[in-house]
């Protein structure tokens, strides 16, 4: 029973979204402060069940229900660790809505629908079976929907929640169906039955089905190339909801992959995909990225990458390192978001102490090399023997991009200093990596499955994602070279349109268009102030 303790997180938060929406209107401080209580009492219940896994060791509640509508918390350090993060991120995003939602007319239901929201996620994330995690799936997702569509007179936040709508509930479908093959599949609605069995058995077609599926959700959910434009046209809505996203809420298809990781492994084509189509978003997003002017859209982007990275992780098998991304790209992005606007101004307000160094590409090539050499010795250091390949690359990939900064120092016009400190921080990022990626498979050691060996299929797209991250790391050190140049005019005009495709997302979706009995509306309106202004 000590295992059901963080089902009371979620339930706090869900008295403190009823009590939001009895007081629906302007200033409702007192409900304010009880959405922050409970918050930070959610956040207490996940730090108490800490304590409950170090004693007890991992478990599941006892189910609470009957059928399939079931109800029970499954308690590891999978689960502990989303549950520590979405209950911190959701109580700071919270403080920081009652101070900018401040004289809203419907800050009262903003609150509600985020309180909701966050215990949705909450309900998620420890879901013991098969019911209760697509439960929380659909809710977290028809939630959001009212937190895109705050403003529901912006034309923007439409076509986004529009779009949002129609690619979840493909997401939804994809993952029921899976549920219901897993069921099927293994005889139980028990997740940590079906992941022991899928450890111990061998390949079922209907879990390879399941797999499948569950990578078209986690996919769909994760805001991947086609399907990511809603997460770039989220900016109409107020700036803790681009927080809140962070809370696994968009991050929470590559929580399903972790958390059916040994599923996963069971389908190695479906792993190939992952790392395709991840891989190719990561590049993408990273692309469309340098070129966007205003700082909201550019994180956006910036969040599209990320989310493409973390597939590319899981579809490389290295869930420990997957689990740690999200982690780290959660508590840095929500912090990026929630302080956008003071980082525009201190920005203008800063001093340039002078001229800007300009890497050539002589000094790009000497910074790659070093960049390696660092690289090398500090796995050398750690040990390459027992790395599995897949983290060998990822490693190179992420060394790649300490190269542009490296540029930087190596620059003609740079300073002694400022190549040092380059140096430093490429070696910093080499010995994290390492050492955070040796600490997360010991720690999570015997609750996800360390990465096989891989065949010739995950070799070639291994090296030809190293590759391509090494080709646009170049392009991105060479940036300043490049970019103003009028041959590279139109480059930078379609990719700062994101290659149109959200775009034809749009026009297949019919996102362009405003509902009829607006657009009369409006057109009435127009008529009227136009014949009011002859009169």
């Amino acid at each position: 029973m000590i295992h059901a303790l963080p089902l009371l997180a979620p339930l706090l938060l869900l008295i403190a979204s009823l009590v939001s929406f009895l007081n629906p209107g302007q200033r409702p401080r007192r409900t304010v402060r009880l959405a922050q209580v409970a918050a930070l009492g959610s956040l207490l219940v996940a730090l108490g069940s800490a304590l409950v896994l170090w004693h007890f060791g991992a478990g599941n509640s006892p189910v609470i229900g009957f059928g399939v509508v079931t109800l029970g918390s499954r308690l590891d350090l999978v689960s502990l660790v989303m549950l520590v993060l979405v209950s911190f991120i959701g109580w700071v995003v919270l403080r920081y809505a009652g101070t900018f939602l401040d004289g809203e007319a419907r800050q009262g239901a903003f609150t509600g629908w985020m309180t909701a929201t966050l215990a949705a996620v909450l309900l998620f994330v420890q879901s013991g079976t098969l019911a209760q995690m697509v439960v929380g799936w659909i809710a977290t997702s028809l939630l959001l929907h009212q937190l895109l569509l705050f403003y529901p007179e912006r034309i923007a936040a439409q076509r986004a929640a529009r779009k949002k709508f129609v690619v979840s509930r493909v997401g939804d479908i994809a993952l029921i169906a899976a549920a219901v093959l897993l069921g099927f599949a293994y005889g139980t609605g028990d997740i940590a039955a079906i992941l022991a069995t899928a450890r111990d058995g061998a390949a079922q077609p209907l879990a390879i089905a399941a797999a499948a599926l569950l990578a078209l959700a986690a996919l769909l959910k994760s805001a991947q190339f086609p399907t990511h434009g809603w997460l770039t046209e989220v900016m109409e809505t107020p700036t803790p909801v681009s927080a809140l996203l962070h809370a696994g809420v968009v991050n929470a298809g590559g929580f399903l992959l972790i958390r059916f990781a040994d599923v996963l492994l069971q389908a190695p084509g479906v792993l190939a995909v992952l790392v395709m189509i991840g891989g190719f978003t990561a590049l993408f997003g990273s692309l469309v990225m340098l070129t966007q002017s205003a700082v909201k859209t550019s994180l956006a982007w910036s969040t599209v990458a990320q989310m493409g990275f973390m597939i590319l992780q899981c579809g490389l098998a290295l869930f420990p390192i997957a689990l740690l991304h999200i982690v780290a790209h959660s508590l840095y992005k929500a912090h990026a978001f929630l302080a956008s606007g003071s980082a525009i101004e201190t920005v203008a307000a800063a001093r340039r102490p002078g001229p800007v160094a300009i890497p050539s590409a002589r000094a790009v090539g000497r910074a790659f090399l070093v960049a390696l050499a660092i690289y090398a010795v500090i796995g050398v250091l750690f040990g390459f023997a027992d790395k599995p390949p897949q983290a060998l690359a990822l490693g190179a990939i992420l060394i790649f991009g300490t190269a542009y900064l490296i540029a930087q120092g190596l620059a003609d016009a740079a300073p002694w200093a400022l190549t040092w400190r380059t140096s430093l921080y490429s070696i910093s990022a080499a010995t994290a990596y390492f050492a955070l990626q040796r600490g997360a498979d010991k720690v999570l050691i015997g609750t996800l499955p360390a990465a096989p060996q891989p065949g010739p299929l995950e070799w070639t797209l291994m090296v030809l994602a190293v590759v391509s991250f090494g080709a646009v790391a170049v392009a991105q050190a060479l940036f300043p070279l490049w970019a103003y140049h009028p041959a590279a005019a139109g480059l930078r005009v379609h990719l700062a349109n994101g290659l149109y495709v959200n775009a034809l997302v749009d026009r297949l979706f019919g996102g362009w268009r405003l509902p009829r009995s607006r657009s009369v509306s409006r057109t009435s309106r127009s008529a009227a102030s136009t014949a009011a202004s002859d009169a």
